[in-house]
């Protein structure tokens, strides 16, 4: 298959957010994937390099890369439309939905999909007082989390009132909007999306106090299982819930949804990701090649994103 079909592509990865060095990582890893099968592609790094710089160099389309705020929150996304240059991904929409924690589950609920219960701590108008109701109501066991950070960044599982403030005052230095929810005992699945389609799930397991930065990324105690064990039935049940929750978000291309499941065998959806990590410990790799692809094939069905849609 001729690559010239692409033209000269920008694998933009690294950029300013608390991510970054993952998305170096990401980044470096496609880039030498797709130039692995003859596509013209070169990285860019929106820190060191303007925008404009995509048209001054010639650049025909972007193959996002960008985790966290400044690549999966529609602000690229929107900036590359008004350069009328095709990337990869969710569109504006999209991409700010997903990266919002808060709304995300706002619209889930309205729909009836699966998601724990939770509270909304606000930077401008937190009053620590509140911290013994919203552990009563939710359970005495809760995760804190900032409601645009990714990769775990921020995040606290928390079990009393005092741990509680601390940690919903940690989270306000990454973002003045807090989510705080109920925490769900069991196993931690996610579900990489792929153009419309689910690849098989994924059950992590890590002895840590939860799948955190550490977990995701150094640690070597953390276990993957796919084929993630789960029944045909349940696999299908769980690849149905993360479609309906993609496209609720108007997600589009390819993410990846997450969930916990219960000991009863609920699931519980926890977020979306419009930019999932490409790293050699990511999910969707891993997804992908047990559903017999390769990592470069993988790495051009992102790229053909950019050129099935119309935004």
């Amino acid at each position: 298959m001729s690559m010239t079909k692409y033209g000269k592509v920008a694998v933009m990865f690294g950029g300013r957010s608390a991510e970054r060095e993952v998305s170096l990582r990401s980044g470096n890893a496609v880039l030498n994937a797709l130039l692995s099968q003859g596509v013209d592609a070169h990285g860019f790094d929106p820190a060191e390099q303007a925008l404009t710089g995509l048209i001054t160099q010639g650049f025909d389309r972007v193959l996002i890369m960008l985790h966290g705020r400044g690549g999966e929150d529609g602000s690229l996304q929107g900036a590359l439309q008004q350069l009328h240059i095709p990337y990869t991904g969710s569109g504006v929409l999209g991409s700010a939905l997903c990266m919002d924690k808060i709304r995300s589950k706002q619209i889930w609920q309205s729909l009836g999909l699966p998601t724990a219960q939770y509270a909304i701590a606000d930077k401008s108008s937190f009053d620590a007082g509140s911290c013994e109701a919203i552990m009563a109501a939710l359970g005495n066991e809760v995760m804190v989390k900032p409601a645009q950070e990714g990769s775990s960044i921020g995040m606290a599982r928390v079990n009393n009132t005092q741990q509680l403030e601390t940690a919903i005052q940690n989270a306000f230095e990454y973002d003045e909007h807090v989510l705080i929810e109920q925490f769900i005992q069991g196993s931690e699945f996610t579900v990489s999306l792929l153009n419309g389609k689910a690849l098989p799930s994924i059950r992590m397991s890590t002895p840590r106090i939860f799948y955190d930065y550490t977990a995701k990324y150094q640690a070597d105690s953390t276990q993957y299982f796919c084929p993630s064990g789960l029944s045909a039935t349940a696999e299908a049940e769980l690849a149905n819930i993360a479609q309906q929750a993609f496209m609720a978000l108007d997600g589009s291309g390819w993410g990846r949804i997450d969930f916990m499941q219960d000991a009863a065998g609920q699931f519980y959806l926890l977020e979306a990701n419009t930019v999932p990590g490409m790293t050699e410990k990511s999910l969707v790799p891993m997804a992908a090649k047990q559903a017999g692809l390769s990592f470069a094939k993988l790495s051009l069905a992102v790229l053909d994103s950019s050129m099935a849609q119309s935004r």
